[in-house]
């Protein structure tokens, strides 16, 4: 094993790379992590809950230039348990010291996955665990499954200052059994994690386990569909992009990426060529947020409300992707480097796929007078991470297509959280699954950050609704509708909720660059499925996420505004993020601006959901509205013709 001395007497690559925004390798990310531990004689007590690249100003990435030297910096946030405190670092790679040690107060940091693994161990070798469980019957603690949920915020005195999480219980009846279809109802271990010790069991009052087994995998189905013929997907001459590094090019589209622990895969400078230039789209893009909300009042289920990305990290949690097959075809995978909280360096093999997919048609015509026919295929680049949030799976896919439009998708699988019903019992606030078996009704809301970059940094967003105009003598037969475009100039008239009746869409614009026509350049968001949260404005968890009143949110550039939620939601009272900053006001137009989009799946789960969800699909489509002169996809040549056609 390489010491402290050995890493900081080590020459890195940090006085030179190819790109500033490279993600910190494995080695940077042990030499940040001894050279703080050096500086500050770090005890045993001091966990590192993020370690990622500390991304350079805009304006320097923006300039830069092969050959550039660029300081590598590392961003770290500690976690003391001895004290709770919580510190902001950076650690200058290329000087090899440290440049900030910041202490931020009355905060808690995300709960970290070896956390996980401790508390599940602690609660297990509770006493008064061991005999809430044995009222219902339950002596075998291996068979156990502790889920650690975050505790929100309810203005209890006791809870104040304390790392807690409040662990829901599942029992299996063999190791290999699905546990989720035996809840340990009411019975919630509340865990100190500094201390890592249960500070007490709450118990609600015994409900049977359910009877029956929820199983799933190759082990218990055997009878599977016979008539099932290969389909194979070949590229007999490897895929049509090209990986340096973490830089990506496919078709006409170039961007790079990075994987952080909390917000997972991260899209930079994505750019289209068009006539022999990159044009620039998006400086960065990310999923910043995500919170569940479950909709069952009782106690102890009210208190269920995980913010995924603030509270965890769905980076942290992803998948490595060399095991099952969640992608098809050539794919390049990526790791993701981070190391685990006590400063030990781990990699996510195969984080992040790359990978292309035949999409149907991307144009067709047919003359009827000539009988010539024009068709092309479509073809789209995947670019995705999968993340496992205790029972949740969530698949994050990022689509980019040969007509210029960019995708963003979230598929929901895995499975649905469960409680048990006493026989007979039914649940206002859910659906039964199983018998005793319970599914709360829930939702599921996410929120991405767009550094929208237009053809150069100053861009406008404007809100178009489609209008019917009234009968009049320029509308006679009333068939008249136009678009109506309306800038959204302030901060105040960006807070937007979606209308599909008028068939609402958002643009943003460079009013400074137009296409041949005269017309601003411009792309426009266009939403999917939406929903707002069934919360009261005075729930707890509209405190603390009160971004998710809005769909849209739109702010002028700000390194340090990053999270919608603010930077700590853990425990957090709330009141931070979107809804403090653009208190404001400050204007938008033809300015450097970021887009804010939040989307919500709505679940009222089924029968059907269970044992495993079949996969539900959310997400939003960036299109070019005018930002060409024509068709980008004209282009495509058409595809050889080696089936044939019945």
């Amino acid at each position: 094993m390489t010491t402290t001395q050995e890493l900081l007497k080590t020459s890195t690559k940090s006085n030179f790379v190819q790109y500033p925004l490279e993600p910190l390798s494995r080695e940077e990310v042990a030499t940040a992590i001894a050279i703080i531990r050096n500086e500050r004689k770090l005890g045993e007590t001091i966990r590192f809950t993020t370690v990622i690249l500390n991304e350079p100003p805009k304006n320097l990435v923006l300039n830069f230039k092969d050959g550039d030297r660029v300081n590598r910096e590392a961003l770290m946030i500690l976690l003391d348990n001895a004290t709770g405190a919580v510190y902001e670092v950076v650690v200058s790679l290329t000087q090899k010291t440290t440049i900030q040690w910041k202490h931020i107060p009355e905060v808690q940091p995300a709960i970290m996955l070896d956390e996980f693994i401790e508390c599940e161990a602690v609660v297990k070798a509770s006493p008064e665990f061991q005999e809430a469980i044995k009222k219902r019957g339950i002596t075998d603690t291996d068979l156990v499954i502790v889920d650690p949920w975050s505790a929100g915020n309810y203005g209890i005195a006791e809870e104040m200052g304390q790392r807690i999480v409040r662990a829901l219980c599942w029992v299996r009846s063999s190791p290999s059994d699905n546990g989720y279809a035996r809840p340990i109802e009411g019975v919630i271990p509340v865990v100190d994690l500094n201390k890592m010790e249960v500070i007490t069991v709450e118990d609600y009052g015994v409900v049977p386990l359910p009877p029956q087994d929820g199983n799933y995998s190759q082990e218990f189905i055997k009878n599977y569909r016979t008539d099932l013929k290969p389909l194979e997907i070949v590229q007999p001459d490897g895929p049509s992009f090209q990986v340096e590094g973490h830089k990506i090019t496919w078709q006409k589209w170039q961007f790079r990426i990075g994987f952080t622990p909390r917000e997972g895969l991260v899209l930079y400078t994505i750019g289209y060529e068009d006539k022999g230039r990159i044009r620039p789209i998006i400086y960065r893009a990310s999923l910043v947020e995500m919170v569940v909300p479950y909709g069952d009042p009782k106690e102890p289920h009210f208190r269920k409300n995980a913010f995924d990305v603030g509270e965890y990290g769905v980076g942290t949690l992803a998948n490595s992707l060399k095991l099952g097959c969640d992608c098809l075809g050539e794919i390049h995978y990526f790791d993701a480097v981070m190391p685990n909280s006590r400063g030990d360096v781990a990699t996510i093999n195969n984080a992040v796929c790359l990978h292309e997919e035949d999409y149907g048609i991307l144009w067709k015509h047919t003359d009827w007078r000539t009988d010539e026919v024009e068709v092309r295929r479509s073809r789209r680049l995947v670019i995705s991470f999968i993340a496992t949030v205790a029972n949740y799976e969530y698949g994050f896919f990022w689509y980019f297509y040969q007509d210029g439009t960019i995708q963003y998708e979230v598929k929901l699988t895995g499975i649905v959280n469960t409680t048990a019903l006493m026989p007979g019992e039914t649940s206002k606030y859910g659906t039964l699954i199983a018998p005793q078996l319970n599914a709360p009704i829930h939702q599921h809301f996410f929120n991405v950050r767009l550094d929208m970059h237009l053809d150069g940094e100053n861009n406008s967003v404007y809100e178009v609704n489609t209008q019917s105009e009234p009968i009049s003598a320029t509308n006679p037969h009333g068939n008249a509708c136009y678009a109506e475009a309306t800038l959204l100039g302030t901060e105040s008239e960006a807070q937007r909720i979606i209308n599909p009746l008028a068939g609402r869409y958002w643009k943003i614009v460079n009013p400074s660059e137009h296409n041949s026509l005269g017309q601003p350049v411009g792309y426009k968001l266009m939403p999917g499925d939406n929903i707002l949260p069934f919360l009261h404005q005075d729930s707890s968890i509209i405190k603390r996420a009160g971004y998710l009143t809005k769909h849209l949110w739109v702010t002028p550039y700000d390194a340090t505004e990053k999270y919608p939620a603010g930077d700590y939601p853990n425990q957090h009272i709330g009141g931070e993020g979107l809804p403090e900053w653009t208190k404001a006001n400050r204007p938008l137009e033809n300015t450097d601006v970021v887009v804010w989009y939040t989307f919500g799946h709505n679940h009222v789960p089924r029968p059907e959901d269970w044992p495993v969800m079949p996969t539900g699909y959310i997400g939003f489509m960036l299109k070019p509205v005018g930002f060409f002169d024509g068709s980008p996809a004209n282009d495509v040549p058409p595809s050889p013709s080696k089936h044939s056609c019945h």
